[in-house]
């Protein structure tokens, strides 16, 4: 065996050239590739993840897509179930609730609306609802925007008492709401339906849309306030367009609360039945069903109350889910 001999580019005797090609060397070693434009060794040590194609991510694929199937059954399964029995007579539905109907009962709807007085009931829920939304959305807007952007003594404390009023049990209060409305001559009236809705829906407004209000720049407000804008100038024309996102999910959520409410009416409206709101008129409706027998009448009057509901979350799904998404990012 014969020792290798120097390189032909190294003139012996030479101990930088000597370094510098061996530094060359190491260089070319350490860039080469395995032929598949991966560095040598890179891959040694690391375990690839499970892509889509893979045997694990086509079960998860499977998994998911079921449960959204079944989730979509139980959602929207006892809404078609009500519309389908809404045009069937009442012996029809006793003797086969599942089975479709073999013809359409246009009569329940016209009961449940002109008989049954659902389409009186709607409107006293349009009034009452559009009013409470509306004072709700502005001065929950208010509330939030002062706690998020302004540091003042007490504005922890304050905006942990509107958290808190989210954890408290309304049952607790209708007795102590019953005399307090009825000191202030409220009961039976719009209005204090309204402010009664207005408060409580004001803690879940501070806390969504104070969130909200953080999460928007306020390098925005700090020139508009440079510019002369007043407060009140800076947060109509400026802060409450950016959050339009954020004040349409809000203003979604309390309005299905809101209309689906129905303790709350139950204490302040039970004098004119000519007041009542949707919920206490299906309640009513039912009532009156249990010795009627007019089954087909009451599933057209709970389709009736749900129908609204479907409307406004389809015209506003995409805000609805652009100001969940807004506000959960910084």
């Amino acid at each position: 065996m014969t020792a290798a001999g120097p390189s032909p580019s190294i003139r012996p005797g030479d101990p930088e050239e000597t370094a510098a090609a061996l530094t060359r060397g190491a260089g070319e070693d350490i860039g080469s590739t395995d032929g598949t434009g991966t560095p040598a060794g890179a891959g040694a040590g690391k375990q690839e993840r499970p892509g889509p194609g893979s045997e694990g991510g086509r079960t998860l694929n499977a998994f998911s897509h079921a449960f959204l199937v079944l989730w979509a059954v139980l959602a929207a399964g006892p809404l078609l179930w009500a519309v389908m029995n809404s045009f069937k007579s009442s012996g029809a539905i006793l003797e086969d609730p599942w089975s479709l109907p073999s013809k359409l009962h246009w009569e329940n709807w016209s009961f449940a609306w002109n008989e049954a007085n659902i389409g009186q009931y709607t409107v006293n829920s349009l009034i009452v609802v559009a009013g409470s939304v509306s004072g709700t959305m502005l001065l929950g807007s208010m509330v939030a925007y002062v706690l998020a952007r302004y540091d003042f003594p007490g504005n922890r404390l304050v905006y942990f008492l509107f958290v808190g009023g989210m954890a408290f049990p309304i049952i607790v209060a209708l007795v102590p709401l019953f005399f307090v409305m009825k000191n202030f001559a409220l009961l039976d009236t719009y209005h204090g339906l309204i402010l009664v809705y207005i408060a409580y829906s004001l803690p879940f407004t501070v806390f969504f849309m104070a969130a909200f209000f953080r999460t928007l720049p306020a390098s925005i407000a700090e020139a508009a306030e440079i510019d002369g804008a007043s407060h009140s100038r800076i947060f109509f024309q400026v802060m409450l367009p950016m959050a339009k996102p954020g004040l349409i999910s809000v203003g979604i959520f309390n309005f299905l609360g809101q209309w689906n409410q129905y303790l709350i009416p139950q204490v302040v409206h039970v004098g004119d039945p000519d007041k009542y709101v949707l919920t206490q008129g299906l309640a009513n409706l039912a009532a009156q069903t249990g010795y009627r027998g007019n089954w087909g009448g009451l599933f057209a009057g709970l389709t009736l109350a749900v129908l609204p509901i479907l409307v406004v979350y389809v015209v506003f799904q995409r805000q609805v889910q652009a100001g969940l998404t807004a506000g959960a990012l910084k």
